[in-house]
């Protein structure tokens, strides 16, 4: 951790080292084509200053998203530079489409208006300089960084826009993850194209380095885009859970059955849980079918049904209505981790839940 930045710890992740060393590698050659006479110490130095320049506006990319991020009422948990460039990760990212859309494009937004400082200084140089040459790198790389990040597809900002305009159309932010996602892979076959077909078109022959670093960006968008596709099918699952759809019916008896009564119930009831309530019908807990066949034939009678139950937590309940995200939230919190809690509807008991259930239900 280097500091904080809208409450929020700013990292450098051990990635950028590399690919400070590699952009300075890469980035010589150009500076020595500008300065032949220029030792080799000066020239990397050279590049050296450009790649920092590069990362330093990269940097104020995900700055400008903090800060929008902490404008809308979001809690910025981290800002990190790593070798593709940067994230910026706050809370409640998903609560409303036009938040989403304000944070992802003001960062592309950073960057053109960094590009046009650059340009403007590079235009009051006199004469072609070292520093002259980092001003016009500047502006370029700022631009193409800007104009890159603004193409509509994850897991770029442009993706994100995306994302939000469909989600603020459609009410569903699945479709619009789906449709950005979609976007975003046609747009890593675009980048491998552009650096094969491109020179081709011009009568040259595709550029090895060209190629590569394009392989490069073309897999990370694909893989960003597929994380992305898989998230928004996830969510869907989620939407899709509801307490009362995935609650098992129960045969509800009061607390004072015994055992017997409760394999009469459990009879009566084929296939429901037995559930227990209290004298004012609060959910009790449910019937364990193996304790219930330990208990001899002749004692069944006479045993109280509290020798077989499990007991539900305290503050366990859900609500038949529960759906989503709503429901997952209410289990994690408040199933204190039991199996089967009971689910009521207008304050009766109407079925049991296994979490085990809603668990297999994710995974289908």
């Amino acid at each position: 951790m280097i500091g904080r930045i809208a409450g929020a710890p700013v990292l450098v992740t051990p990635s950028w080292f590399l690919g400070a060393v590699v952009l300075t590698l890469v980035f010589a050659p150009t500076v020595r084509s500008f300065a032949p006479g220029m030792a080799t110490t000066s020239v990397l130095v050279v590049a050296f200053a450009f790649v920092l320049l590069l990362f330093a506006s990269v940097f104020l990319h995900e700055v400008a998203h903090a800060l929008v991020a902490r404008a809308r009422g979001h809690r910025v948990t981290e800002l990190a530079v790593t070798l593709w460039g940067g994230h910026t990760a706050y809370t409640g990212a998903g609560a409303r489409p036009l938040d989403g859309a304000l944070v992802a494009v003001v960062g592309p937004v950073t960057n053109l208006v960094l590009a046009g400082a650059f340009w403007a200084a590079y235009q009051l140089q006199p004469v072609a300089t070292v520093p002259s040459m980092l001003l016009l790198a500047g502006a370029f790389s700022n631009a193409f960084v800007g104009i890159f990040n603004l193409l509509p597809g994850l897991p770029l900002d442009g993706g994100q826009v995306l994302e939000s305009i469909v989600w603020g159309a459609t009410g569903s932010r699945s479709r619009g993850t789906l449709a950005a996602g979609w976007v975003g892979r046609v747009v890593a076959v675009g980048v491998v194209a552009w650096a094969l077909l491109w020179p081709v078109l011009e009568g040259r022959s595709p550029s090895w380095v060209t190629v590569m670093w394009a392989a490069l960006i073309g897999a990370f968008l694909w893989s960003g885009a597929g994380d992305a596709i898989k998230g928004a099918e996830a969510r869907a699952r989620v939407a899709g859970l509801s307490a009362r759809g995935l609650a098992v019916p129960v045969v509800v008896v009061p607390v004072t059955t015994s055992v017997a009564g409760v394999s009469d119930a459990a009879a009566a009831g084929a296939g429901a849980v037995v559930a227990v309530v209290g004298p004012a019908g609060e959910p009790v807990g449910w019937v364990d079918p193996g304790a219930v066949a330990n208990v001899p034939a002749d004692r069944a009678a006479t045993t109280p049904v509290e020798a077989v139950v499990v007991p539900f937590p305290p503050g366990s309940a859900v609500t038949a209505d529960l759906e989503g995200d709503a429901l997952l939230d209410r289990l994690a919190r408040g199933s204190s981790g039991a199996r089967v809690v009971p689910v009521v509807d207008g304050g009766r008991l109407t079925g049991v839940l296994d979490v085990a259930r809603v668990a297999a239900a994710l995974r289908r």
